[in-house]
């Protein structure tokens, strides 16, 4: 074949460090578009981002040049600096040194766009932890909890 296809979806999640609340009501949304938007620059076609003070939910189609950990780090690198530059936090922001990231089959693209738009009810009920405790689960993702939180 001499062109290469691909169509994989990706859902990822990842916190603030420490997962210090600092992402504010008031600009998480262009937070959001800046997250998004990044994605899109690197290949990876962003479906939907969203979540709450202490991390964020991301789904993209995962471009066919760059691997997830390349994405997801210039991702957050770029989100980082942009928070830093543009928000006066009480302290330095950053996101913490890791991620998840779960495929997602073409059949359940809305079921997760649903589940990313409704991060504010959601985590009325359920932390970010057990929710994280919960996808690894659905996964079948070990994990050492020593290593899960930063």
């Amino acid at each position: 074949m001499p062109q290469s296809l691909a169509k994989v979806y990706i859902h990822v999640v990842f916190s603030t460090k420490n997962r210090d609340a600092l992402l504010a009501d008031d600009w998480r949304d262009e937070l959001f578009h800046v997250l998004g938007g990044t994605a899109n620059h690197l290949g990876c076609q962003s479906l939907i981002v969203g979540g709450v003070a202490d991390h964020v939910h991301m789904l993209f189609q995962w471009g066919r040049t760059i691997t997830i950990a390349d994405a997801v780090g210039k991702i957050k690198s770029t989100s980082s600096a942009w928070v830093n530059q543009t928000r006066e936090l009480p302290i330095p922001f950053h996101w913490q040194g890791g991620y998840a990231a779960f495929s997602v089959s073409q059949s359940n693209i809305e079921a997760v766009r649903k589940y990313i738009r409704r991060q504010p009810e959601h985590h009325a009920r359920q932390s970010h932890q057990d929710e994280l405790r919960e996808w690894l689960r659905r996964y079948a993702i070990e994990w050492d909890e020593r290593y899960v939180w930063d």
